[in-house]
């Protein structure tokens, strides 16, 4: 009888330990259910490996914010493929759907996503603008003004411009090849055109709006036998960047860019900010902004040392450059040196 007993009272206690149990995880459901939970909305410009870097960032962090706040960061990214019509469908459903936030990446996403927010004030956060304040986007860098913010990938052209002529003091036909359409490239091809103007260097534009009328442009570079190309922060180009690098590295042609992803789909030299930094950076203020309630009209726009030379030792080697002598002679003009060989995207 009193095993019984013993046994009756060791089960009771085990249903009572169950029981315990099953509230304690019911409690942790719930609390996971009640997190406080933002919609943000992304728009990629275009599938290339910076914009993509950017993008991809941006969600590891934002998941990484979210656990670190107790919150949840409910993140929808869509890619307009540089189709203005879909990029404003993609901003339209956005706004339908009400999200806390949109971010834009890369500026003519985020001139249409400030644009389709003048009236709801929805917050918009961009990403890789290299001018904000040229673009219209913000009233100042330190004082945006409205309801948009976010990070820049302003470029030093004038650097840019150093490391051709470090490596090449006898370049004297520089190529600038752009896209006309990107609002990106306009400053730095200005600033490339003064600088080339005040050393006395003769230059000459080649344009491009796809990958198609890219390739033609690089063969009239080959035949025109220049130097030296320039090409700043330009999708366009950086789209076309895989189809171009082999016939500029045959004709002994070095491609200056102005991001690492270049020359990771095959440029000579990529000169820039860290894209996977500055998609963190975004991340963090969009946290910010969400969860503390911070200003966008007085958030300052974020700003990045972009004093990073990435070399392509494969292409360096094609053109016949010798990687320790380019190191050597880029290394007064770098806060750092890095090296990289071609492939499609970042791992």
């Amino acid at each position: 009888m009193k095993s019984l007993k013993k046994i009756i009272a060791v089960i009771t206690v085990i249903a009572i330990v169950l029981a315990f149990a099953a509230c304690s995880k019911t409690t942790e459901n719930d609390e996971a259910a009640q997190a406080k939970s933002y919609k943000i909305g992304i728009c990629n410009y275009v599938d290339d490996a910076s914009l993509n870097q950017i993008v991809a960032n941006i969600e590891s962090q934002l998941k990484i914010a979210g656990e670190q706040n107790g919150v949840v960061f409910d993140v929808t990214v869509e890619n307009c493929n540089a189709d203005a019509s879909v990029m404003n469908q993609i901003i339209s459903n956005y706004i339908s759907n009400n999200v806390d936030l949109m971010i834009g990446v890369a500026t003519p996403v985020a001139v249409a996503m400030q644009s389709a927010t003048e009236d709801n004030n929805i917050p918009v956060v961009f990403a890789a603008v290299s001018d904000p304040v040229g673009a219209g986007l913000v009233a100042s860098a330190d004082a945006p003004g409205a309801n948009v913010t976010g990070t820049s990938d302003y470029l030093n052209t004038d650097a840019i411009m150093d490391l051709i002529f470090a490596n090449d003091p006898d370049a004297d036909n520089i190529a600038l090849l752009y896209d006309m359409g990107q609002d990106s490239s306009k400053t730095p091809i200005e600033n490339a055109k003064k600088y080339l103007d005040a050393k006395g260097v003769s230059y000459k534009e080649y344009t491009g709006t796809n990958v198609t009328e890219v390739q033609q442009a690089v063969s009239t570079i080959v035949k025109d036998n220049c130097s030296a190309v320039f090409t700043p922060t330009d999708n366009t180009i950086m789209t076309a960047e895989l189809s171009i690098y082999e016939d500029l590295a045959k004709a002994g042609i070095p491609h200056y860019t102005g991001a690492d992803s270049f020359a990771l789909n095959g440029a000579f030299l990529g000169y820039g900010v860290d894209y996977a930094a500055l998609g963190r950076d975004t991340a963090d203020m969009v946290a910010d902004i969400l969860v503390n309630s911070k200003d966008v009209a007085t958030y300052p726009v974020k700003f990045f040392d972009n004093g990073t030379a990435t070399i392509n030792t494969q292409t360096c080697e094609a053109i016949g450059f010798n990687f320790d002598d380019v190191k050597s002679k880029s290394a007064p003009y770098c806060t750092e040196i890095k090296t990289i060989e071609t492939a499609e995207s970042f791992e």
